[in-house]
């Protein structure tokens, strides 16, 4: 029986233990930090993400059969790299990949020269030469903060003011630190938001069924931008042709481009789509699984995510193995007040065991742990309710439904999610 570790902390890293522990191959799932939802076969350990040589150690120590990288920074970090480079078998890209999550200077210059469609964009090291492009192009013009920065680095200004407050914040006062070094600037894209996933070898590329986040943190896409506050998954408006097209004129020549550059990616590419109609543009590319993305699509996975996901890392994918139970599934986030901006911690939390009541419902934990024997809050994302259902409605509803019972002060949360007109 086979032992995995996941790296990660969040909503996402739970989801992915929950899929890998129902895996007739799989023993225990080890998460690395993990967080308060970690019970039974699927245990905590106490090591950060980015923490390449502690990580290693812990799977040679356990004999860990497959790593699974949810967390990107341990990307950027350099532990795939490491692991492979120590003969243990990883899923996720690694370092050099991943700048195409990690470096969206990168990211876009790798899409001019694929050919792959995507906003005109130039990138700029200099604040005073970013600010006078940023103001010579129609508004509103967006400002992307070149590195990680949680979701959180990107900004929309529709007003010349707004344009030197952004940049002001990313490259002058440093909000998102290094990652403010350089900026993109590139035009606003109108149409609808939606979030591809791919699974690939290096070579081979499967796609998921599209999903659609909403970043906002209030009603009506309101707010400041966030990590995501809920998502659903299929998009009907999403075509057959879209799907075939987002492969052939994204997915593909992304992995190609990128190990022609030397830099196989092996892992999960996630490209956000902004779509007109039949146009498509690219509005960047993630190395990982989107988090609360990922939730959903292991609410609807029909497979083995144990060998899917080793398939990929050994590079030998098979497109058979993956499969989608029919239907539609949600993930709706109760977030910490205040957030994505300063927020508490340590907050109790109640009524979870009510809320999964209903079969069709789980609740994966996101910024919570245990203090004393209670479940308290640990982060500006706190819970992800995720619901199945035969019908998008369906599933709403038995997600709302279960949130009903779940209580911690200063909880808050969407009530449209999955209510965009089309």
């Amino acid at each position: 029986m086979a032992k995995v570790l996941v790296i990660g902390g969040g909503g996402r890293e739970q989801a992915l233990a929950w899929k890998l522990n129902q895996s007739e191959s799989v023993d225990t799932v080890y998460v690395a930090p993990g967080n308060g939802g970690s019970n039974g076969t699927i245990q905590n350990v106490a090591i950060a993400f980015d923490d390449g040589p502690a990580l290693l150690k812990f799977a040679q120590d356990k004999q860990i059969d497959l790593t699974v990288v949810g967390q990107e920074a341990a990307s950027e970090a350099g532990v795939v790299d490491l692991f492979e480079a120590n003969g243990l078998t990883i899923f996720g890209p690694n370092k050099a990949a991943a700048r195409i999550e990690t470096s969206k200077a990168f990211s876009k210059d790798l899409m001019a020269k694929q050919h792959i469609p995507t906003a005109q964009y130039q990138n700029f090291s200099d604040a005073h030469q970013a600010m006078v492009y940023a103001k010579s192009r129609p508004l509103p013009v967006v400002i992307k903060a070149d590195g990680l920065a949680t979701g959180k680095g990107v900004l929309i200004c529709h007003t010349p003011d707004e344009i030197e407050a952004a940049i002001q914040e990313i490259m002058v006062d440093k909000a998102f630190g290094a990652a403010g070094d350089t900026v993109v600037v590139e035009d606003f894209l109108k149409g609808q938001e939606a979030s591809m996933h791919a699974l690939t070898d290096g070579t081979e590329a499967v796609l998921f069924p599209a999903s659609q986040d909403h970043k906002q943190v209030n009603d009506g896409d309101e707010g400041l931008n966030t990590g995501g506050m809920g998502v659903i998954a299929p998009v009907s408006w999403l075509t057959d042709q879209h799907l075939a097209a987002i492969k052939s004129t994204v997915v593909d020549p992304a992995i190609a481009g990128l190990k022609a550059g030397d830099a196989t990616f092996k892992g999960c590419l996630y490209p956000g789509l902004m779509i007109d109609g039949t146009d498509l543009q690219v509005l960047e590319f993630n190395a990982r699984f989107g988090d609360p993305e990922c939730q959903v699509y292991m609410r609807l996975l029909d497979g083995d995510l144990y060998q899917i996901l080793r398939d990929c890392a050994e590079g030998k994918l098979d497109p058979g193995s993956i499969d989608w139970t029919p239907g539609f599934a949600v993930c709706v986030c109760l977030v910490s007040g205040g957030y994505p901006g300063d927020y508490q911690k340590g907050l109790p939390i109640s009524g979870i065991d009510e809320a999964e009541g209903n079969d069709s419902v789980i609740v994966f934990h996101a910024g919570t742990t245990m203090k004393d024997g209670q479940l308290v809050t640990a982060g500006g994302r706190v819970l992800n309710v995720t619901a199945t259902g035969p019908t998008l409605d369906d599933a709403l509803n038995r997600a709302y439904g279960a949130i009903e019972s779940i209580k911690f002060e200063g909880m808050h949360y969407r009530t449209d999610i999955g209510r965009r007109p089309v």
